[in-house]
């Protein structure tokens, strides 16, 4: 079972690198005491947990005596530990949190003095760290990419789609929300009305016409840039609502297609909202 331990300087990108690994599937563990890391790491094996990463800096600073012996401990009954310990340079430290305008752990008035004291208190978790990361010149997803690289974790992206009816009121928990109104109507043909946009013949009608394939594929370069935007800033996933008037026939047949052209990003169609259950 991995077990990660995250430490380093406030500001250093800690909680970026917790959430990335939360993200990718870990149980996370923000500010545990390294006496509690052997409790931890008994308590996940218990619950069949496989994978587990917590977090240790200067907020647990009266329990940092222990470390040396916590850590033996904890690589005694835990195979796969490894600790990663972010810094970056004072200046680029002491401008985050300026932007933050959060207050430093160890809240001294000179924030630099603070620094200072932290990389000297955490000296020790520092070097029995395997990986040191410097995040000086690391943007957010940078650094998410480089712990994902350092384990060797999957950098999954999840498109979900989902279609509604706009009569139903539009959802209102996606990212991106399109309107397919303008393509053709099947709900016009007796034959196709009781269909849906599961039916070859209703996405035929749907997109019958040079102007309905160009509205198309303009529509699909739009969700596939915006959904690689989503990932490229580091999001796992992005969700896109495709809806017509009824919610059964055009934005059924839209989201199927966007699905299969869209299947190198991970899209899928998780609800077809306003489809009544069994009709297809």
């Amino acid at each position: 079972m991995p077990f990660i331990v995250v430490s380093g300087l406030s500001g250093s990108g800690k909680s970026t690198a917790l959430r990335t690994l939360e993200d990718a599937g870990y149980f996370a563990t923000d500010n545990l005491p390294p006496e509690l890391w052997g409790a931890m790491s008994d308590l996940a094996r218990a619950r069949n947990i496989e994978r587990v990463v917590v977090s240790t800096d200067a907020r647990t600073r009266d329990f940092l005596a222990s470390l040396d012996a916590s850590f033996e401990r904890l690589k005694r009954r835990q195979e796969g530990v490894r600790i990663f310990f972010l810094e970056a340079t004072p200046e680029v430290l002491l401008r985050r949190y300026n932007l933050s305008r959060r207050t430093h752990p160890l809240g001294d008035p000179s924030l630099l003095l603070d620094i200072a004291r932290e990389a000297e208190l955490l000296a020790p978790l520092r070097a029995i760290a395997d990986t040191v990361i410097d995040t000086t010149a690391l943007s957010n997803t940078q650094l998410a990419e480089r712990i994902t690289g350092l384990l060797g974790l999957p950098q999954d992206f999840d498109l979900r789609l989902t279609t509604f009816g706009f009569k139903n009121t539009p959802p209102r928990d996606v990212d991106l929300v399109l309107d397919v109104r303008t393509l053709p109507n099947p709900y016009y043909d007796p034959e196709l009305r009781t269909k849906t946009g599961l039916n070859p013949d209703v996405a035929r009608y749907v997109f019958q016409g040079a102007e309905s394939e160009a509205f198309y594929e303009q529509l699909r370069g739009y969700v596939q840039t915006s959904a690689e935007r989503a990932r490229d800033a580091g999001r796992h996933a992005y969700s896109v609502a495709v809806g017509c008037t009824g919610g059964q026939h055009r934005s059924v047949a839209v989201a199927e297609r966007l699905k299969n052209d869209l299947a190198g990003l991970g899209a899928r169609v998780i609800d077809h909202r306003d489809i009544p259950v069994g009709e297809t």
